[in-house]
């Protein structure tokens, strides 16, 4: 038979498991949740930008600035290509 003592650690073995185990558990949840707050915080803030800066506002923001890049930096590509680089 197992003796007292045995008994008493395989117990408090067990017991220990089992705990560490429930925290374990209760910071995976922790975790999992604040990841999905984020992502429906993140989505909230992406439909609000939608609705101050349009698709439109942002397309042809972004043809403004590669045009305007292309005037100011043409010359310098010129200039290189001409220098063979």
């Amino acid at each position: 038979m197992i003796s007292i003592l045995a008994r008493e650690r395989l117990l408090g073995a067990a017991l220990g498991g089992a705990l560490a185990g429930a925290v374990v558990l209760e910071e995976r949840k922790r975790i999992y949740r604040s990841i999905s707050d984020d992502r429906s915080r993140l989505a909230a803030q992406a439909q609000k930008s939608e609705l101050i800066f349009g698709k439109e506002f942002r397309s042809e923001l972004a043809h403004l600035w590669n045009k305007s890049v292309d005037r100011t930096l043409g010359p310098v590509i010129e200039y290189l290509s001409s220098r063979g680089w």
